[in-house]
């Protein structure tokens, strides 16, 4: 039976999936101006408060928040039947987020020093190049995301305990956020797509069918009305349960 204090922080994690997804929504409404077409729009673009209230609170935020309800949504489905899978693709993905953070936070607070520099008349700053390893953390970590998550949307899918429909959502806002969000973005503009803030918008719109879902087969405290010790309703069927 799960105590009462272990249901409110699950509860409080899930709660952080939607709101990950509106943060980093937000955060990706506006795009960038490409570095090499317009490097006067995009040194002007890094420089504006908005740029770093939009980095720091939409996207190291989100990416935090999302950290959260990852990991509350492993635990809820901890005991269930993919129990296994999940807590697998929890930790998966909550490395990618982790990996992200670190080239999310270089360019939020490098990114608009090259840009005031270039805007004093260092024109050279645009061709200081970040270190290989940097590409390889940004890359791995959109891999590891984009799998963990792709995995944690199959459990969800096939646990029993939450709505199928929120597994496909859950898969689908991973690959149109990741794959046609943010890589066609580098591998198309360089900037973000009306794909990436739509696909946090999906994240959101799954994150939420999750947690109300689990809200309302959340027991109180103590054996269910129906239910027996064990688990087992009044029509025979078997009650998935968070803990022992």
């Amino acid at each position: 039976m799960r105590s009462r204090p272990s249901i409110a922080w699950v509860e409080a994690g899930l709660v952080a999936l939607p709101a990950s997804g509106l943060l980093t929504a937000w955060s990706s409404l506006e795009a960038q101006p490409d570095q090499t077409t317009d490097p006067e729009a995009w040194a002007q673009f890094v420089t504006s408060s908005s740029y770093l209230t939009g980095h720091l609170l939409g996207s190291t935020g989100g990416t935090i928040l999302a950290i959260f309800g990852v990991f509350a949504l492993g635990c809820f489905l901890a005991s269930g039947r993919t129990g296994r899978l999940g807590l697998a693709a929890m930790v998966v993905a909550v490395l990618g987020h982790a990996l992200l953070m670190v080239p999310a936070v270089i360019s939020t607070f490098a990114t608009p020093a090259l840009g005031r520099a270039y805007l004093s008349g260092m024109r050279d700053v645009l061709q200081v190049e970040f270190p290989a390893a940097l590409t390889g953390t940004f890359l791995v970590g959109l891999l590891l995301a984009l799998v963990g998550n792709l995995l944690l949307g199959v459990a969800i899918w096939r646990s029993g305990t939450l709505p199928r429909g929120a597994g496909g959502l859950w898969i689908v806002s991973a690959l149109v956020f990741y794959v046609l969000g943010v890589v066609l973005g580098l591998a198309t503009t360089g900037a973000t797509l009306p794909t990436q803030p739509l696909g946090a918008l999906l994240v959101a719109g799954a994150g939420a069918w999750i947690a109300g879902s689990a809200f309302l087969r959340d027991p109180a405290p103590g054996v269910p009305d129906g239910d027996d010790a064990h688990g087992t309703r009044g029509d025979g069927t078997t009650q998935p349960r968070l803990g022992p």
